[in-house]
Order: C-alpha cells, then sequence, then structure tokens
C-alpha cells in the first residue's frame, strides 16, 4: 500500500522546507526538535483523575524519576493493574513531556494506572544505563505496589521504538530474575534487533522521517562500544524468547524496522509465545504521538487500551 495522504503531506513538508534529520543536528538540537514535533501533531491533552511526580531511589542514593497517571474513571482508593511505560526516541531523545499526551490516552482507555519512566538518555549515559533503569524500574514498582496503589499481580509494560526494545529486554531480565510477573506486553514498531539487513532496512531507508543515517546516529550514540551484538541491546540475539508474556505488536508499513518487528513477532510464535500482530498500513515510524496529524494513531491507541484491558482487567 501507498503512503497515506497524511504521511505524504507530513514528508512532502519535512523534506520541502529542508528541515535537518536527527543526524545533522546536536544531541540537544535533537532532543528539541523532537519535543517540537510532538507539540505540533499532538492531540490535545485529555483530564485524568491526577498525575503524581514519582522519585525512585536506587541502593546507590541516586533517583530514576517517573511519572504516575491514574486514569479518569478511578477513585483515590482504587487498586489499579499498571502499566509500566517506556518512551521512544532512539535512546537519545524523548522524555515525560513529550510522552504526557500518549500516557494519558493510555491510562483512560484502559483502566490502569501508567507509570512513565523518564530512563537515562545517551550518550550522557550510553548502553547499559537504560536498560538497567528498565529493570530497576519494574521491581521497584511491584516493591512499593501499596504506595503506588496498584496490583502487583496486574503489570504490564509497554514501549514504542527504544522504548519497545526496553521493554522487552525488561520482560526477559523480571523473568531471568523471577522478580515480577509480567501480564502483558504492547510494542510499538520496537527496536529489535542493532544490525540488520532485512529488505525494509534499505527500502524506508531514505525519505521516510526516520533515515538510515539517523539510525546510525542513534545506535552510534547509545552503543558507542560497538556492542551490537549483546542481546540486552539487540533482544533478537537473546538465547531464549520463551519467557515472554503474551504481546500485542503495532506496525508501521513504511518503517525501516518493519521487517526486523515481523522476524521477532516470527520468533516469539516459533518458540511457543503469544503474539498478536497489528500492521498499520501507509504510516511511518513515529506515528503513535502524531495523533492529531494521523487518525490511524487514535485507532491504534484504541486496539492497545482495548488489548490492555483484556488482559489485566478481566
Amino acid at each position: 500500500m501507498p503512503l497515506s495522504s497524511q504521511a505524504k503531506a507530513l514528508l512532502d513538508m519535512v523534506y520541502r522546507v529542508g528541515a535537518p534529520r536527527f543526524h545533522e543536528l546536536s544531541v540537544d538540537q535533537a532532543r528539541h526538535s523532537f519535543r517540537k514535533l510532538q507539540w505540533a501533531f499532538g492531540l490535545p491533552s485529555p483530564a485524568v483523575a491526577a498525575t503524581v511526580e514519582v522519585a525512585m531511589t536506587r541502593v546507590d542514593g541516586s533517583t530514576l524519576n517517573a511519572r504516575l497517571y491514574r486514569p479518569l474513571e478511578s477513585s483515590r482508593d482504587d487498586e489499579l493493574p499498571l502499566l509500566i511505560y517506556f518512551h521512544g526516541g532512539g535512546w537519545c531523545v524523548g522524555d515525560l513531556e513529550s510522552y504526557d499526551v500518549l500516557c494519558r490516552q493510555l491510562a483512560n482507555g484502559s483502566g490502569c494506572a501508567v507509570l512513565s519512566i523518564d530512563y537515562r538518555l545517551a550518550p550522557e549515559n550510553p548502553f547499559p544505563a537504560a536498560v538497567e533503569d528498565a529493570i530497576f524500574s519494574i521491581e521497584w514498582a511491584a516493591e512499593q505496589a501499596q504506595r503506588l496503589g496498584i496490583d502487583r499481580g496486574c503489570i504490564a509494560l509497554g514501549g514504542d521504538s527504544a522504548g519497545g526494545n526496553l521493554s522487552i529486554v525488561g520482560a526477559l531480565l523480571a523473568h531471568e530474575r523471577a522478580s515480577v510477573a509480567i501480564r502483558f506486553m504492547f510494542l510499538v514498531y520496537p527496536s529489535t534487533e542493532i544490525a540488520s539487513d532485512r529488505p525494509s532496512r534499505q527500502l524506508f531507508g531514505q525519505g521516510y522521517l526516520l533515515d538510515g543515517e539517523s539510525l546510525e546516529w542513534f545506535y552510534g550514540h547509545y552503543l558507542p562500544a560497538g556492542n551490537d551484538e549483546d542481546w540486552r541491546a539487540s533482544p533478537m540475539r537473546a538465547p531464549s524468547l520463551a519467557g515472554l508474556p503474551p504481546i500485542l505488536l503495532v506496525t508501521a508499513e513504511c518503517d525501516p524496522l518493519a521487517d526486523d518487528c515481523m522476524a521477532f513477532a516470527e520468533r516469539v510464535r516459533a518458540e511457543g509465545g503469544e503474539i498478536e500482530h497489528v500492521a498499520v498500513d501507509g504510516v511511518v515510524h513515529g506515528f503513535i504521538t502524531l495523533g492529531q496529524f494521523f487518525p490511524e494513531a487514535t485507532h491504534a491507541v484504541d486496539r492497545i487500551t482495548a488489548g490492555l484491558r483484556r488482559a489485566v482487567r478481566p
């Protein structure tokens, strides 16, 4: 299927004005550009019952920040299922603010509390800092269930792009350590393998927003040591994917990561896992937070929240 009219309009706009791509920017400029994109094309912020800034204290005394959302339908004393969300942005850009609207949508649509994690970013904190923050936040949330007002037996994970990668790795580590039982996971065009020569990398590597050079820019900052064989960076290299919870996978058709996502889904099924695939035609990587521009984003969020409700609020 060709690009949707909205995707084509967005790309025409970006490339017509000669907007610099991520790999042409400094890290600070890239972060600012990413925020501007979300603010320009994201939906208005929906009301929720409450938001709370959360500081998770590590053993060394440092803190990892997060934001907890309670859905509009909930009351203060409700014990809620929890979705832990890891934002996208190539492990280098993105933050709590740029994902605030999406997390509000997820909370209200699913009836879950949502804990959005402000994990450490590269290049200031390269791999494996984000992975360490992911598993720490999962285990911390389970330990602090009463404080957070959540049911530790109903914890789900979710994330887009780099955040999808962290969700997969966090779930595998939690299973390996037998620390937290993850009930469900949704992944939106996750990064599953750093080094890949699958056809979509070339087919959509130029002119589809996430250019090949930008991918290399993100990977280079996240993995300055070049250790892309480590399964915690490339979960397709994990010895086993059999410990993953049921998964809802959302992919964008015109995305250089599309074939990597499909290969991941095939391997999950081959190892006995449960995975549902929602392919969104005609859109590009990054569409999920651009709901003002892409009507497909709202439809995808509805599919995700319906899946969450079925999995954690039967």
